[in-house]
This record gives C-alpha cells, structure tokens and sequence, in this order.
C-alpha cells in the first residue's frame, strides 16, 4: 500500500535554553533538506538584560520581536513553495519571553506590536517541544559554560521552564510532540536521535508525547 502521509512542510523546535532545540533543528534539516531558520545569536542589548540594567528587557525584546518577524515573514510557504522549513523557533516563544521580563506598561507597548505581526506570519504544521528538567539544564548550561549565559541564574532558568510548561500545556496551534529530553540523549546517543527520527518521520496529529527509550514508545493525549 502506498504511503501516503507526507511530511508537515514546516516544523518549529521549542523550548529553554539548552535543552538540544538548536542541534536537533540543525539534524531534521540536513535530513529534510529543508531551509534552516535559526535564532539570532547577537542581540545588542542581551547582556545588559542579564546584568539587570533598567529598560534593557524592554530594548532586547524588542530587538528578538522585530528579527524574529523579520525572518518569519520572509519565509516562502506558499502553493506553489516546494519548500520545507525547519526553525528553532515560534514566534509565540517572543510573547512568553515578553511576559517574563516587562513591566505591565511594557508589556502594553510590546503587544499592540506582537498582535499585528503575528496576524502576518504562518503557523508550524508541526511543532517539537523538547523538555528537560531544571537539574539537567542547569547541567547542561555548566558544562557549556557559555559566555553570555553565564549570568543566567537559577530562579529565572525555572521561571522559564515554568512558563514554557504551561504554554504548551494550552498550545492547540499546531500538531504537537512533546520530548522529554531528561533521559534520552540525540546528539551523544545515536540511537536515541534515530528512534526521535522515527517517531517525527510518522503522522502526528495533535498533541503526542515521546517517552525515552525502554518505555513505551509514544502515547497520545
């Protein structure tokens, strides 16, 4: 019987910092062969944030809100697109940022701006949301031992997850497949990283979990 499924065109990986969203998108691209949308990596206004200097959440959100809409809009999804798209993030992932870190006056600012840019852009067939526990992040972001992420402290790493946990918990969006990332490793396990394959190459219809291997496989909400 011929298959008949075919893949989401454009799929969006999610979730906190350090978490493998960045490298698994890099992965289901080269695969795919799929254009590649990436994070920026060199906001201005960043390390002022961490270093709790006054305005500047207000200044880097707006810096993420703008590049983020910028690359987006610019994505090519049309009928006539023969294109996949892989990115390494939703624009929604702005807005929950924005909740964390404005003032409410900021934040009424933020979203007259946030509303009419989201009305321009299209919305992932497919979204991966990858989860770890805050132990394992905070491990992960040691050992990085980034630069810029040197500043990040613990209370706003779980403020983070916390956030991510419940906006995904409401999300109905897109076809959804949620990764605990905890027990399972896809960049050092290639085992690991072919069963995720697997599961993502198989039709997803609205929220399924992926469980680490040694348990059942997926179970759908």
């Amino acid at each position: 019987m011929a298959n008949l499924f075919e893949l989401p065109r454009y799929i969006a990986v999610e979730g906190p910092i350090r978490v493998g969203k960045s490298t698994l998108a890099r992965i289901l691209a080269e695969r795919l062969s799929a254009q590649r949308v990436m994070e920026m990596e060199d906001n201005p206004f960043l390390r002022a944030f961490y270093a709790g200097e006054r305005g500047a959440g207000f200044q880097a959100q707006f810096a993420y809100l703008i590049r983020r809409f910028e690359q987006l809009r610019a994505l090519d999804l049309g009928a006539r697109s023969q294109k996949t798209v892989v990115a390494d993030f939703i624009f929604e992932k702005d807005k929950l940022f924005a909740c964390l870190n404005l003032t409410d006056q900021e934040l009424d600012t933020y979203n007259r701006y946030y509303n009419y840019f989201r009305e321009q852009l299209p919305t992932p067939d497919l979204v991966i949301y990858l989860q770890a526990s805050p132990e394992v992040l905070k491990k992960r972001l040691r050992k990085k031992n980034a630069p810029g992420e040197k500043a990040i402290n613990e209370e706003y790493l779980e403020e983070v997850i916390k956030a991510y946990e419940h906006f995904f918990f409401h999300y109905t969006s897109s076809d959804l497949l949620i990764v605990n990332t905890s027990e399972i490793d896809f960049v050092e396990r290639n085992e690991d990283l072919q069963e995720l394959l697997r599961k993502v190459s198989a039709p997803i219809k609205g929220t399924q979990y992926f469980l680490p291997l040694g348990r059942e496989e997926a179970a759908s909400a």
